[in-house]
């Protein structure tokens, strides 16, 4: 229906709310950022964060995420992810200035969930500033606008994770042979490691281009 047709003052969408809350399917295809499952006959496409990526099953096996829709004037777009309690941090982080789905993407595959809390909860904006595309001012912003908000218990209810394994099952299900990535993975280590899971996994694809 075209906007005249709804009436001066009508929205400028004949919905409000999320579209697509929870997909249930078969998944196709799997790459740490985006996700395609199969329902019914019907691919979505869905981005998600690297914790989301480790936690779905092999490709061909029955999936289920968690969605948050995001419409806009020229697309929707789908975010996956694998519990309600990531999902509901993904939307918090969207509620503060200059934080867009790509920052809080990135903010999650960076840091545990668990660490992400931790650390604005406790002023770590320093550890904050250590994910890649968040600046100082931006992570002295999560703290303010967030330290009060997130609760104790997602500290202790989230997962931990070991950024080094983490890393070695994201390059092994790319493709790449478990010893090939282990020797990869002791050289990032030799220099110094990596700060965080996406340095991991990035310096790791760097040696494996070779």
């Amino acid at each position: 229906m075209p906007p005249a047709a709804r009436g001066r003052g009508a929205p400028p969408y004949p919905w409000s709310g999320p579209v697509i809350a929870r997909l249930h399917g078969v998944l196709l295809a799997k790459q740490p950022e985006e996700v395609v499952v199969d329902c019914h006959g019907v691919g979505y496409r869905l981005l998600c964060p690297l914790s989301t990526f480790l936690g779905l099953p092999e490709v061909g096996e029955s999936a289920a995420l968690f969605v948050h829709t995001q419409v806009r004037e020229d697309a929707i777009h789908l975010y996956g992810f694998v519990t309600e309690e990531e999902r509901h941090l993904f939307r918090l982080l969207l509620t503060v200035q200059k934080i867009g789905p790509r920052l809080a993407l990135a903010l999650l595959s960076g840091l545990s969930r668990a660490a992400l809390v931790s650390a604005i909860r406790a002023g770590d904006a320093a550890r904050l500033a250590t994910v890649p595309g968040i600046g100082k001012k931006t992570a002295e912003r999560l703290v303010l606008e967030l330290r009060e908000r997130v609760g104790k218990g997602e500290v202790e209810g989230g997962p931990t994770h070991d950024s080094e394994q983490d890393a070695r099952s994201a390059l092994i299900n790319l493709g790449y042979r478990p010893e090939v990535v282990d020797r990869a993975l002791e050289k990032v280590r030799d220099k110094g490691g990596a700060t965080d899971l996406n340095a991991w996994i990035r310096d790791g694809l760097a040696l494996l281009g070779r």
